[in-house]
């Protein structure tokens, strides 16, 4: 049968026509902006994920127009699924997205790393933030062959660790999060802080126990390097330092407001009313300020401390026991006057 030049018209005209719709579509599933969003928003897809879950959480988050296109490239490219978190922008489109999704492609977070008393404290805090479990955190951190690995105990374990803000990927691992930890510890621990600490003659493990106590003693920053200066005082004259933050960790009772004589006899090695020198490690993670604090102490002849009475969170420095004792009446008047058992 012979076809006239109209029928070849029409013939052209439906294939320009299908080709057209095909465009249309094609670019509607992968081209347009497909996320009903106003701000960038995160998804985090775990390990245990498929691409049928990825896509509910992705819908979730993301409110798409169509997801058509998502389906159709998880069959064309063999979608296989990473873990991480990964941006979704109001300006993305689903190509976009599957091909962050597809190679992995992260956004980092915002990791701080808190000055807290405890590795428990410490797991909860970055648990939340991290893909890791938080006992997987405490175990880790506590298991003493781990420790020794990098070189410390499960009790000094904490001074590889400065408080800071980190960037890292949500689903690091336990073991990358400890070896960037003690990637920054060396950092910090540059030449200029290692002299400071030799001229003290003390390790950065001492100088981090003694931090902790300045950062337990005190909330004002420029006061610590007085503090700091106290304790190396008693420190070099073989006087007890007499801490006592470092009885509240003994008794692991942070909430005590006043220490009396029947907390002094606890028997601890932390207990620094019954041993000399410094305790076996830090009481918390000692903070950059109360390490530089320690580094760079205000020399003095002070031997006593005690918080003042009008609860700045200052304190009132002595050269002497008779002085100090002057000091202590006040703060015990004025604890007494408002009940603070």
């Amino acid at each position: 049968m012979k076809i006239t030049k109209k029928q070849i018209l029409w013939i052209v005209a439906i294939i320009s026509c299908t080709i057209v719709a095909t465009t249309i579509t094609a670019h509607q599933l992968f081209f347009d902006k497909t996320f009903q969003i106003t701000e960038d928003t995160y998804i985090y897809i775990d390990e245990d994920d498929n691409a049928d879950s990825v896509k509910i959480k992705l819908s979730e988050k993301g409110q798409p127009r169509i997801m058509q296109g998502f389906d159709l490239m998880v069959h064309w490219r063999d979608y296989k699924v990473k873990s991480g978190r990964y941006k979704v922008t109001p300006h993305d489109n689903i190509r976009m997205v599957f091909n962050r999704l597809q190679w992995g492609q992260q956004t980092p977070i915002q990791l701080v790393v808190p000055s807290v008393r405890t590795i428990p404290q410490l797991a909860q805090t970055l648990g939340k933030r991290l893909m890791i479990d938080s006992t997987a955190i405490a175990t880790y951190l506590t298991d003493s062959s781990i420790c020794r690995e990098y070189g410390y105990e499960p009790h000094t374990i904490v001074c590889m660790l400065v408080p800071n803000t980190y960037e890292v990927y949500w689903n690091t691992s336990i073991e990358k999060f400890a070896q960037r930890m003690q990637k920054e510890h060396r950092k910090f621990w540059n030449e200029a802080r290692m002299h400071k600490a030799k001229l003290l003659g003390m390790s950065p493990v001492e100088i981090c126990t003694l931090a902790s106590i300045v950062d337990e003693e005190t909330i004002r920053n420029a006061e610590k390097p007085m503090v700091a200066g106290m304790y190396l005082n008693r420190l070099r004259i073989g006087m007890m330092i007499q801490a006592d933050p470092t009885v509240k960790f003994a008794l692991q009772d942070f909430g005590l407001r006043r220490i009396y004589h029947k907390h002094l006899l606890i028997d601890s090695p932390y207990n620094t009313y019954k041993n000399k020198g410094l305790p076996p490690g830090p009481i918390r993670i000692a903070s950059i300020a109360g390490i530089d604090a320690v580094l760079n102490h205000t020399p003095s002849k002070y031997l006593y401390m005690c918080a003042k009475e009008d609860f700045s969170g200052y304190h009132s420095f002595a050269r002497n026991y008779s002085e100090h004792r002057k000091n202590a009446a006040r703060y015990t008047r004025a604890l007494n006057k408002r009940n603070i058992k």
